[in-house]
């Protein structure tokens, strides 16, 4: 339906990809892992850069849909631990859908040259929480539950507007990529392995009970989830995909709508 649309499947990468710039891709994905929560995975081997010379409206509409998911993420965990008494991410001033406040420069680099990225990790005290075993893991699900309203209110608004502008005008196309990225911050971010929310929301479940598992998966995760983008790359095993595709096609169902899958 769209041709264009390959470039942004959640498939992964062809087998000609060079394993250099699968290694380079694996360090940028780690500097994101050691500096902050992973926001976004790769959709494909093509530069999302070079769309500013080939589809210049598509770039655009791309980056600014990635711009409002990680934005309205990442406030959305400072606007819940908050909410819950804490204000160390309103002192540190992001507070704020200032998108300056929540973007990474290396996870906003990555996004332009290899077609994913980061923000930044929204900063929070567990201590000041009023509720200490679940406080975190609120905290940490406020990102994701704030993705899946998005994919409602832009679901919705695009199933309206589908009918009255062709399947490949720029606002129905923009809508389908906001609908998409924010099923794949959601579902990812789900995933219980450290630094994602997942991790946060698998401790409060597990309790003191079980705190071994969750302090082995602090010093392991970050090594695991690299395992599996390798895997995804080189292997060609797409690890993520098989979680996060299922997803957006029962999004995309539900809707009546075309997404990026």
């Amino acid at each position: 339906m769209f041709e264009w649309l390959r470039l942004f499947a959640l498939s992964a990468p062809r087998p000609h990809i060079s394993h250099v710039r699968a290694i380079l891709v694996a360090i940028i994905i780690y500097i994101g892992i050691l500096n902050g929560t992973i926001r976004f995975i790769s959709f494909q081997e093509l530069m999302i850069i070079q769309l500013l010379f080939q589809e210049p409206l598509l770039f655009f509409a791309i980056l600014i849909a990635l711009v409002i998911s990680i934005t309205i993420h990442e406030f959305s965990h400072v606007l819940a631990a908050r909410l819950l008494g804490d204000r160390t991410g309103e002192y540190a001033g992001r507070l704020t859908l200032n998108p300056l406040a929540h973007l990474d420069t290396w996870g906003t680099i990555a996004i332009l040259l290899v077609g994913f990225g980061w923000g930044k990790p929204a900063p929070f005290n567990p201590y000041n929480l009023r509720t200490q075993r679940y406080g975190p893991a609120l905290v940490a699900l406020a990102g994701p539950f704030s993705n899946f309203l998005l994919i409602i209110l832009f679901g919705l608004l695009l199933k309206l507007v589908l009918p009255i502008f062709a399947i490949t005008n720029y606002l129905v196309i923009f809508l389908a990529v906001l609908v998409t990225f924010n099923c794949v911050l959601m579902i990812f971010n789900l995933i219980p392995l450290p630094p994602l929310d997942g991790s946060h929301i698998l401790r409060a479940v597990l309790g003191s009970r079980f705190s071994h598992i969750s302090d082995m998966l602090n010093r392991s995760g970050p090594m695991i989830l690299l395992a599996f983008i390798f895997m995804s790359m080189i292997a060609g095993i797409n690890v993520f995909g098989y979680v996060i595709q299922p997803v957006i096609r029962l999004v995309s169902n539900a809707f009546g709508v075309p997404l990026f899958f």
